[in-house]
Formats: structure tokens, sequence, C-alpha cells
């Protein structure tokens, strides 16, 4: 019987979370898709908790079974925010699959480079997107129309370039070939460049 009331609780979070962040994304000003549906994911969490509370016949659980339903729901709400508001507003792949259903269904493969330069970041306002959220994670400030890392952005770059080169694959599989080119992207960037700024 308790095991249908935490289904019951869940399920309650579940519409929560969903009701949440349609709210929050309709009505309200979001600066950061990613922290928006994590916000969504605590309050309706939170509301989830005050319901199991105040529904007589969901408040059987005890407060360490409380606590744990409530950790479950926050990972739940991570999950989510994560993986599909998240994901469909960030991910390349999405957009490759929604460009080929815009333009009918098929595009040449020789042409893809122009699709991305030409279309993609101007369609997704992708450099303004990118620069908004490392602005609003702290890690770039951005003075006298110069783009520049602060020291926390210095820690997590220095971190994913140190696990980009030692915990990625070495052989992945790109268009046909293994490769260990994305293990150092800038292998082959060009050395003297006309956009830096001190």
């Amino acid at each position: 019987m308790k095991y249908i009331k935490l289904l019951c609780s869940t399920l309650c979070f579940g519409l929560l979370l969903l009701v949440t962040y349609f709210i929050h994304i309709k009505f309200f000003k979001v600066g950061v898709v990613f922290y928006s549906a994590l916000f969504d994911a605590v309050v309706a969490s939170f509301l989830a908790l005050i319901i199991t509370y105040r529904v007589k016949w969901l408040r059987v659980f005890t407060s360490f079974e409380t606590s744990q339903l409530l950790l479950i729901w926050l990972l739940l709400g991570y999950s989510f925010a994560i993986s599909v508001p998240t994901v469909i507003d960030r991910s390349l792949s999405f957009y490759i699959l929604e460009k080929l259903q815009q333009r009918g269904g098929g595009i040449k493969l020789a042409d893809f480079d122009q699709v991305f330069t030409k279309e993609y970041v101007k369609e997704h306002r992708l450099v303004d997107v990118r620069l908004t959220e490392q602005q609003q994670s702290g890690t770039i400030i951005i003075q006298n129309g110069c783009v520049k890392l602060t020291a926390w952005g210095q820690t997590l770059a220095t971190s994913s370039r140190f696990f980009r080169n030692h915990f990625l694959p070495k052989q992945r599989l790109l268009m046909g070939t293994y490769s260990d080119d994305l293990t150092d992207p800038f292998r082959n960037s060009p050395v003297n460049v006309d956009y830096l700024c001190r």
C-alpha cells in the first residue's frame, strides 16, 4: 500500500513539475534555460512535499522516507532539466534533425559546413545564448568589448581540458573513421589571430 502512495506522490511531483515549468516559461523571464528548469524542479519538489503532508491518505511516510522522497524528486527534477529543455535548447543533434525536416528531408553532405556557419549560428543566436549563459554562470565577464575569463572560468576551462585530454575516447567514430581529434580540438588551430584583447 505504501508503494502505491509513493507512486502517487511521485506522479503528483511530475505533474507539478510540468505545470511549474510551463507557467515559468510562459509568464516569466528566463535567464538560462537549465537554471530556470532546476528552479522549477525545486519548487515542484517542495509543493509535492506540502501536498504529501496535507493529504491525509498520503501521510504515511516516516521523516526518513520523506527526506528520501524529496531527494528522489530533486534528482528526477534535475534529470528532467538537463535531459529535456536543456538538451533540446542546446543540442546540435536536434538542430540537424529539425533542419533536415525544414529542408524537405535532405541536405547535401558537402553543404553541411555552410548550414552550420551561415544558418545554425544565426538562427539559434548561438553566440548570444552561450555568452549569456557563461555570464550568468560567473565564468566570463564582458568589459569594454572584451570577453574575459573569471577565476571560476579559468578553473572550469582547466578542468574540462584535463578531462578532454585524458578521459574522452581516443578512438571515436567520426564519419566512418576512428580518431582522437576531439581529445585536443585546438591541435590545428591557427597560431596568429587578430581578435585577442588584454
